[in-house]
């Protein structure tokens, strides 16, 4: 059953970095969805949060495809974001990360995602990324 607007905006989403990357580098139907999602964060219509690694990974992403100009630009409008709540990764979130990748095998960066949803108890992490499908702590949806 589909989740009324309401309901969307009183519970948070995590965000994971892909979002972002493909709402700032695809033109396809994955890249609109990711844009209609962040167009209802700003909207306040979503509650969402996201971590300070997303920050690292979109500007990476975008200087390697579209240059250094789009990287500053890409990195500029993820900070000012409204309706975004940015995380911070300290030493007890990498500790948690650690212990999820112990437990599901997973690279140190989706860990530190992972962690960062749980640390807020966020309702799903959104993500395009199915090995999140593992985890038992959080729900992963689809952009």
């Amino acid at each position: 059953m589909k989740k009324s607007l309401r309901e969307e905006s009183s519970r948070m989403l995590y965000l994971d970095a892909n979002v972002f990357i493909y709402a700032a580098i695809n033109q396809d139907a994955l890249g609109d969805r990711a844009r209609i999602l962040l167009r209802k964060v700003q909207q306040g219509k979503i509650n969402a949060a996201s971590s300070a690694l997303t920050f690292d990974e979109i500007v990476w992403v975008v200087k390697k495809y579209r240059g250094f100009e789009d990287a500053i630009l890409a990195g500029k409008t993820f900070l000012n974001m409204p309706g975004l709540t940015l995380l911070d990764v300290n030493g007890g979130l990498l500790v948690s990360a650690l212990e999820l990748m112990e437990k599901y095998r997973l690279d140190p960066r989706d860990a530190i995602h992972a962690a960062s949803a749980m640390s807020e108890d966020a309702d799903s992490m959104v993500s395009a990324d199915k090995h999140f499908d593992r985890l038992k702590e959080i729900r992963r949806r689809e952009i």
